[in-house]
């Protein structure tokens, strides 16, 4: 007797034919022949070293053994468990179901990503999505390789080569003015001269890659900007800007356009902008739910970045 003998489709016949109470019945419900039957419940019987069923012959029923009794129920565990796992399986192969965990930003979470997931939900109802908003990006890399999430929003330029990269579009980066401030009023056009910030206290955010390159931009025009409030929450950089703290240069797409106290000019010379990616790890099995949310990404954003001033 040998359990490590017992397979998948010996539990299934012995259900079959307990439940149809014959041998051509499961043949039937199965899709074998009764003799393709007979050959699976005889290799159980011999795996288990016991007879499973009685079989009185002519038109009577056949019934369980004792030990027939005793297999039945755990093969109905087993087999309502692999059931289970199929369709699991093919929820993950189809990405309609499941979870995906998307690592994103500020700026992305607010102004990409509800197109996004509406769209994806619309797809795949039963995909259970959760986020995780970050400003570091080297903390969004490290969960990605961790497997803690399965996709990220990423700012370029980036190479990396444990990431696959698909770059979504630019955002460049913008000046935010009080709307009836003296710098809106003085620059009225759709521009505004780097000079013009010189010595002005301005707004900006805590360290982090974004503020980071914004400094770098600014130095790379001459500029040494002077930070009199910062914060990381793109809501907050704009009402102090809308109340009269200072300018901000931050990307376009943390910007409210919609913000009747603000305008938006470009910077002249213009900074490089940000490119924004979508990463998976490079190498690891695709996951479906992944793949798909990237292709809308790649719809939304050639989209909504189209409006971003070059």
């Amino acid at each position: 007797m040998s359990f490590d003998d017992v397979e998948l489709r010996h539990l299934r016949a012995l259900r079959a034919v307990a439940e149809e109470g014959s041998f051509i019945g499961a043949a039937d419900i199965l899709g074998f022949s009764q003799a393709a039957i007979s050959q699976q419940i005889a290799g159980l019987e011999r795996a288990v070293g016991q007879a499973v069923f009685d079989r009185p012959g002519g038109p009577r029923p056949v019934t369980l053994t004792p030990a027939g009794r005793i297999l039945l129920r755990y093969a109905e565990d087993i087999n309502t468990q692999i059931e289970a796992a199929e369709h699991d399986l093919s929820d993950l192969a189809s990405g309609t179901a499941g979870r995906l965990r998307i690592g994103t930003y500020q700026s992305v979470s607010v102004q990409l990503l509800p197109e996004i997931v509406a769209t994806l939900r619309h797809a795949a109802p039963d995909l259970a999505i959760s986020l995780v908003e970050q400003d570091e990006q080297h903390v969004l890399i490290d969960a990605l390789l961790s497997g803690a999430i399965d996709v990220t929003f990423l700012t370029g330029p980036i190479t990396d080569a444990r990431l696959d990269l698909t770059e979504l579009g630019t955002d460049p980066f913008v000046v935010v003015l009080q709307a009836d401030g003296p710098l809106a009023q003085e620059n009225p056009g759709r521009s505004i001269p780097s000079a013009a910030l010189e010595g002005v206290p301005m707004v900006g955010q805590h360290d982090c890659d974004c503020q980071m390159q914004i400094d770098n931009g600014l130095r790379a025009c001459g500029l040494r900007p002077r930070y009199v409030f910062r914060s990381n929450d793109n809501g907050a950089l704009q009402g102090m800007v809308r109340a009269g703290m200072g300018p901000a240069v931050m990307p376009l797409l943390a910007v409210d356009r919609g913000d009747p106290g603000i305008v938006v000019k470009q910077l002249e010379p213009p900074m490089e902008p940000r490119t924004i990616i979508v990463a998976v790890p490079k190498g690891a099995t695709p996951m479906p739910a992944a793949d798909r949310l990237i292709r809308i990404a790649k719809t939304a954003g050639r989209k909504r970045l189209a409006r971003a001033p070059r």
